[in-house]
């Protein structure tokens, strides 16, 4: 059964995570506020980050970084910005 979240990302009404996926009190926001499709997105930048930045998700500062820079895209309206990365011409 799916459950329709109003996502803060997409400001509009889209389909919720079908559950909570990053822990503690962010993991509940992202979960309340962000939708399946705004989740995938940041999946896609957040590969782009850990390849161009060679960061290890093992490491707590690296883990740190990403947690940040996924808070900056999914609530505060920021692109991620990665050095050497031309998006596709729209």
């Amino acid at each position: 059964m799916s459950r329709t979240i109003f996502c803060t990302f997409l400001q509009q009404d889209a389909e919720g995570l079908d559950f909570q996926l990053y822990p503690g009190e962010l993991g509940k926001r992202i979960f309340n506020e962000i939708s399946k499709a705004a989740w995938q997105q940041w999946m896609s930048k957040q590969t782009m980050l850990i390849n161009e930045k060679k960061l290890n998700t093992m490491n707590p500062d690296d883990r740190k970084l990403l947690e940040q820079e996924m808070v900056k895209f999914l609530f505060e309206g920021h692109d991620i910005q990665i050095d050497g990365y031309t998006p596709p011409e729209q």
